[in-house]
């Protein structure tokens, strides 16, 4: 790593070691959408919650009005910190310019409901995206020692493993986009 580099992982994505024994992150497949010394946090982008889609949250909400086709996308669970709160993942062609932040180019978060209006309008709404309540979150040092201890792989994400419906698929996607077989990793883990 040269000097420059900084040694966070804002815009990676955290891939769950078998057995991490929290059943919250169980094969769970997390985006950092911030990583700094004082803390980390990221949105798991693999965990729907059964039941709920983005268009029953938008229509409760009573976003976007009548004649709107609202979308059917199953609504995620971000993680277990402040999950009555929703977070939205997109892509960067939506941007809030006092709410939008941008994580990596081409992906931003915003957490505001402009968002959710943009998502059932036709003219301003995000190429891709998903809606997550909560967020994962790491104090000082915290995601580093997990790190060190095997808890999480490190994988580049990409719009599939961010965006894509196939929830089921993720983990072992991303995985394999580091060369890792989840068969190989589960006879491993548990080892002295």
């Amino acid at each position: 790593m040269s000097d420059s580099e900084e040694p966070f992982l804002t815009g990676r994505m955290l891939v769950a070691m078998p057995g991490i024994g929290d059943p919250r992150f169980e094969r769970a497949l997390i985006f950092l959408c911030a990583h700094n010394a004082e803390h980390a946090m990221g949105i798991a982008v693999n965990r729907p919650v059964e039941g709920l889609s983005l268009g029953s949250v938008l229509k409760r909400l009573k976003v976007g009005g009548s004649g709107i086709e609202l979308p059917d996308d199953l609504v995620l669970m971000g993680g277990p910190v402040e999950r009555d709160r929703g977070f939205v993942l997109h892509t960067d062609d939506y941007c809030s310019p006092t709410s939008s932040m941008p994580v990596i180019p081409g992906v931003s978060l915003t957490a505001t409901p402009e968002v959710l209006e943009a998502i059932a309008g036709h003219n301003s709404r995000p190429r891709r995206s998903l809606l997550a309540l909560g967020y994962a979150g790491w104090g000082p040092g915290q995601l580093e020692q997990e790190i060190i201890g095997d808890t999480w792989l490190i994988c580049e994400p990409d719009e599939g493993l961010l965006f894509d419906d196939d929830h089921g698929s993720k983990w072992q996607r991303a995985l394999a986009k580091i060369g890792v077989s989840p068969e190989r990793l589960s006879r491993l883990t548990g080892r002295a």
